[in-house]
């Protein structure tokens, strides 16, 4: 398991020189694309590599004690919690709770004014008839202690003195609740609404228990009459027992409820936490020599993942403290961190690749595992990316009315599991989509590549606006003599039936009138035969000439089936060849198609024999390539949409054919105007239970046919709209995205009609002096179900370096449609 099968001569079929020279044979996986000075250079098969000195010795080298770590040990170690789809995770912390409105103080004041005043006319009596409930049923003299009547008259206790202290009680609960003081607390404490709770009824607590001191609230003259023969026994001892006794249950009658109500046990256990000692961290950095006096911990809590904890708890501590070395030496970035944890991960399923995984780190440190292109990094970043999460940040949601406030400011990112979903961006030329969302995309799946967790496959036009040749494994340049790869029009497929299906979805797939399945028929029926016969399949101009009905051409095929006895074969043939020159022979239409690509400059370029270098989509599947495939759109704009329809419909059979899904597979299709068919978009439809995904963007949805403008909309979980969007193609986006319940105030002025002469009167001046009659205003609300986005505002609210997303995890979570404001 040195390097897991990733690292090696891949090779194409045959890779040819820049020079031009010769093909050289090779496998069926190439090298990396392009001669850059950076990338290692391409060897034959024959000549090995010369090899690499091990950037790590074999003994492990222990991690020292540094005062800060590296800029790596921070990007790793830093908090991704869990949050909703398309949230930016690296370092996320939620938004606080919307504020409420100011409250307004003149209830609470008014509410509390009045109270005092009736505390004060009860405890002057001067409310008639009040206590007259509680003398008809108690009487005067309930509850009184005589022996504290005597020689005091004033500290007398009755029921009308407890009625009273429960009346004034009650009123201020009432006054409480009427004038929403609770509300007003919570809004002025704000965030620290602990600490206010705390404080209050720390007060509170002192107020009442100073009243329950005096003949206000006679708590404690209750409890000492009850006690009142211990008083005066005579006893010293006794007494002051007595005495403390009921200081003591008067505290607790008071605090006591106070306390529990504003949790003072939960406040005092956070002080002492935060007064107390430091826990240690439950995993220690590697260290042989001790800690400096006086220096705190790396970490109060919870084990730090660049101290690799999950090979110490399997016992593999040589290779967790080898990594640890190298990432707090600053000798590993963030894409090394990620491959090495996925191959542990990969390792850890089996006790022979876990012995191997050991073995191999220890000999070559942060080299192990390296990606076959031997890259650790991509050679430009034009967007943020996490790899460990493989998120890439394409933007801010906009603090605007439309989104949801939770949402607003936070970051927008794109991820494998949104894009397993398949992703459809829709704008016109100039809107951003390719330099803000779909470049971006095809970094961040290139970092996940070369991690060994994904592989991609970039179409579009010749321009390098996908990113440099540096970036990716194969470039495909087709119609340029200076690439070296070519596309193979099949594939990679030997049954002719398979490679007839896909080439004709490329060929005829856009064409409404014609049955792409009598075109695979017509196909199948010539692919078989030639291939049963020469062992390879047609190149253009073969393919050409047999479409046609070229006698000369089915003559030969036709011999050479007779005399390689392949009856079966011969049949298919004769049956083409009864077809041929029919009203409904679909072989006319398919050999003008194929004429768009037998032109001079494809000459040679889609050969088939032993000097062809084609490079297949079937290597996607396999290993974790970075693949682009430039179209000659300017000057070959038919054969340009051919193939972007063959490549479409051959990822589609690829990815559903593959037995190993454990790599993601995305393909990113720059323009995707005219590509999209019936059979394409049910292809769409199965990626994301195949483990993959692809990324489309189309100037408007007028560029698919009417008839699949709803079956596209539905088979992209993730949707995409940029300003300049037309209100037709805003109808589409609106009607897939559905609607919602919102609450609607209404407000109706109403004229008013006095009719009192004085009234009358006083209108008449008021509307001289305003210009406005009288009204009134009727306030109705109510909820209503009303469009996400309505049509108009996604043709002409959205504003430039804008878009409205909409997102679809694989698992089904589902974000809204948002306004994001793109980056860069």
């Amino acid at each position: 398991m040195d390097n897991d099968g990733t690292h090696g001569a891949w090779g194409t079929r045959g890779a040819r020189p820049p020079d031009g020279g010769p093909a050289r044979p090779g496998k069926s996986v190439p090298h990396p694309a392009g001669p850059p000075p950076a990338a290692p250079p391409s060897y034959p098969p024959t000549v090995p590599p010369p090899a690499r000195p091990p950037s790590v010795p074999a003994s492990p080298v222990r991690y020292q004690a540094a005062d800060a770590p590296t800029p790596t040990a921070d990007w790793f170690d830093a908090p991704r919690p869990e949050a909703g789809p398309g949230v930016w995770r690296y370092g996320f912390v939620p938004r606080p709770a919307e504020r409420e409105e100011r409250p307004s103080l003149v209830g609470p004041a008014a509410t509390l004014i009045l109270w005092l005043l009736l505390w004060l006319l009860l405890n002057q009596r001067a409310v008639p008839y009040v206590y007259k409930p509680i003398e008809i049923i108690t009487g005067p003299e309930w509850w009184s202690f005589g022996g504290l009547r005597e020689g005091a008259p004033a500290l007398v206790v009755n029921s009308t003195t407890l009625y009273y202290e429960i009346l004034v009680l009650v009123l201020g609960f009432w006054a409480a609740r009427i004038g929403g003081w609770a509300h007003v607390v919570r809004y002025f404490a704000g965030p620290r609404l602990d600490r206010a709770r705390l404080g209050l009824s720390a007060v509170v607590a002192l107020l009442v228990l100073w009243l329950a001191w005096t003949p206000k609230v006679p708590l404690l003259l209750v409890l000492m009459g009850s006690a009142d023969g211990w008083l005066r026994s005579g006893d010293q001892l006794k007494a002051t027992v007595a005495a403390y006794t009921c200081y003591a249950l008067t505290i607790a009658i008071v605090v006591w409820p106070i306390a529990r109500f504003a949790r003072w046990g939960d406040a005092l256990g956070e002080f002492r936490a935060r007064r107390g000692p430091a826990r240690p961290p439950s995993t220690k950095a590697p260290s042989t020599s001790p800690e400096r006096p006086g220096t705190a911990p790396a970490q109060e809590a919870g084990p730090l993942r660049a101290h690799w904890p999950e090979l110490r708890a399997a016992g593999r501590t040589d290779a967790a403290e080898a990594l640890t070395a190298a990432v707090y030496t600053g000798r590993m970035n963030d894409v090394d961190c990620v491959r090495l944890s996925h191959a542990w991960n990969a390792a850890r399923t089996s006790h022979d690749r876990l012995a191997s995984f050991t073995e191999t780190v220890l000999r070559k440190g942060p080299d192990a595992f390296l990606h076959p292109s031997g890259l650790r990094d991509v050679p430009l970043r034009t967007a943020t990316h996490d790899p460990l999460t493989g998120q890439v940040r394409i933007g801010d949601c906009a603090d605007d009315p439309r989104n949801p406030y939770p949402r607003r400011g936070s970051g927008m990112a794109l991820e494998p599991t949104s894009l397993g979903t398949s992703l459809l961006a829709v704008g016109p030329p100039g809107s951003g989509k390719t330099d803000r969302v779909i470049r971006p995309v095809v970094e961040s799946l290139a970092l996940r590549a070369l991690t060994g967790q994904a592989a991609v496959l970039a179409v579009g036009g010749a321009g390098g606006a996908l990113g440099p040749d540096d970036a990716y494994d194969v470039v495909v340049r087709i119609g340029d003599p200076a690439s070296l790869y070519d596309f193979d029009l099949y594939g990679g497929t030997t049954d002719p039936d398979e490679a007839a299906a896909a080439l004709a979805e490329g060929l005829a797939g856009d064409i409404p009138t014609l049955d792409t399945r009598r075109a695979t028929t017509a196909l199948g029926q010539l692919l078989g035969p030639f291939h049963a016969v020469r062992g390879r399949f047609p190149s253009v101009p073969e393919l050409r000439e047999l479409l046609e009905g070229s006698a000369t051409a089915l003559g030969a095929l036709r011999q050479a089936l007779e005399t390689g006895g392949h009856q079966a074969m011969l049949r298919e043939l004769e049956a083409r060849a009864r077809q041929s020159g029919s009203a409904a022979d679909p072989g006319a239409v398919l050999a003008d198609r194929i004429a768009a690509l037998d032109r001079p400059a494809f000459a040679g370029f889609f050969a088939t024999g032993e000097e062809a270098r084609p490079f297949s989509l079937r290597s996607l599947g396999r290993h974790p390539l970075r693949v682009r495939v430039d179209l000659p759109e300017r000057v070959h704009a038919e054969a340009s949409r051919i193939l972007a329809r063959l490549v479409l419909a051959q990822f589609n059979a690829v990815t559903a054919a593959r037995t190993d899904r454990s790599l993601f597979v995305c393909l990113v299709l720059d323009d995707a105007t005219h590509t999209v068919t019936a059979e394409t978009v049910r292809g769409i439809r199965r990626l994301r239970s195949v483990n993959a995904g692809a990324v489309l963007a189309l100037r408007t949805l007028d560029d698919v046919p009417e008839g699949l403008h709803t079956a596209l909309l539905g088979a992209f979980g993730c949707t995409m709209t940029f300003p300049g969007l037309t209100t037709w193609d805003g109808k589409r986006f609106a009607e897939a995205w559905g609607k919602e319940w919102v609450e609607v105030r209404e407000v109706a002025q109403h004229g008013v009609f006095a009719d009192q002469p004085l009234t009358r009167a006083m209108h008449a001046l008021r509307k001289m002096a305003t210009g406005k009659a009288v009204t009134t205003d009727a306030v109705t609300v109510r909820q209503v179900e009303r469009e996400r986005w309505s049509a108009s505002g996604l043709a002409y609210e959205l504003p430039p370096g804008h878009a409205v997303l909409s997102l679809t995890t694989v698992a089904g979570e589902h974000m809204p449609p948002l306004l994001v404001r793109l980056s860069g």
